[in-house]
């Protein structure tokens, strides 16, 4: 789905308090990475360092370290659980976050905990449109 310019992909589910994504991968486990809205404001990724695997999160914690042009930012997750797999491509393309976002840029793979308390932070379906627009506007983009 496009939205004001943006790619929102219909399977995925979006923390847009954090412009973070989370895509159900088939088999318990869901894929995380960063919008694309939350790269155009961030920029180019020039390091990831996501949470080892076997790190436990809540939403909203920390799950990353990235380097960017002019800065060093926290990524939060945007899922509770268990970093069950780091993107292995990163180490060597940290680019691949933000020229794939949806695709080969994503940061980890986690077994979720809380997915049905946590769904009521992810925009998904009908409501996404309007409040990935809300959360554009306080970005003046």
């Amino acid at each position: 789905m496009d939205i004001l310019g943006f790619d929102y992909p219909d399977a995925a589910y979006f923390y847009l308090l954090h412009d973070m994504w989370c895509r159900p991968c088939g088999d318990g486990r869901m894929e995380v990475g960063v919008t694309a809205f939350g790269i155009h404001l961030s920029g180019d990724f020039y390091m990831c360092r996501p949470k080892p695997v076997g790190t436990l999160l809540g939403q909203g914690e920390t799950l990353a370290v990235a380097e960017l042009s002019k800065s060093v930012v926290a990524i939060k997750s945007p899922v509770s659980g268990e970093v069950v797999e780091r993107n292995p491509l990163l180490e060597d393309a940290p680019e691949l976050v933000h020229q794939d976002p949806y695709g080969r840029g994503w940061l980890v793979r986690i077994a979720p905990s809380r997915w049905q308390a946590d769904l009521a932070q992810l925009a998904h379906g009908d409501a996404l449109p309007a409040a990935a627009q809300a959360r554009m506007r306080l970005e003046n983009t």
